[in-house]
């Protein structure tokens, strides 16, 4: 029987993802190769999950640039699951910063300039503008990061639950036939 799409895909991302022993024996993790080769850093638990997911979505909205690094580091600190956080932060990729941005500026425009559009740039200039458009947009991207961290966190608790409650149900109607 022929693998599928998924089972082949999965098992050519597997041999490029290095091991934990390969981790632990690079010279530069040496001070930390403890930490980062740690268990649940790299397997599904449900509460390493959890937080790899807040941890990746937290940093996609925060820094436009180097978010996996930055994720990785802190599931390091937080015990969050490293490959998931890391997965998280491509919801912000190249293709879709342009939408977020843009939902960003218009969600801080609530908080930050409630009283409608910035000036027009003839009147004080283009970088004026320019710095209308920054602050709402970090407002907004600091909302997202906080909310979708938060609700991420949340779902993947719930969800586990939910997946949890299910089979459990399954298994008592197994038995009871």
């Amino acid at each position: 029987m022929q693998p599928s799409f998924w089972e082949e895909f999965k098992a050519k991302f597997k041999t490029h993802l290095p091991t934990r022993e390969t981790l632990a024996q690079q010279r530069w993790l040496g001070p930390i190769a403890h930490r980062v080769t740690e268990y649940d850093l790299w397997h599904l638990k449900t509460e390493s999950v959890a937080r790899g997911v807040a941890i990746g979505m937290f940093w996609a909205f925060v820094v436009p640039f180097a978010q996996i690094i930055f994720a990785a580091a802190h599931c390091v600190w937080w015990r969050g699951n490293i490959p998931v956080a890391a997965g998280v932060t491509l919801i912000t990729n190249p293709l879709t910063i342009g939408g977020w941005l843009y939902l960003a500026y218009q969600l801080g425009s609530l908080f930050v300039a409630p009283n409608g559009a910035p000036a027009v740039a003839g009147a004080q200039g283009w970088m004026a503008t320019l710095q209308s458009f920054g602050w709402p947009t970090v407002v907004g991207m600091g909302i997202f990061a906080v909310g979708c961290a938060t609700l991420g966190y949340v779902l993947v608790r719930l969800l586990s639950a939910l997946s949890l409650h299910w089979r459990l149900a399954r298994r008592a109607r197994r038995r009871a036939r």
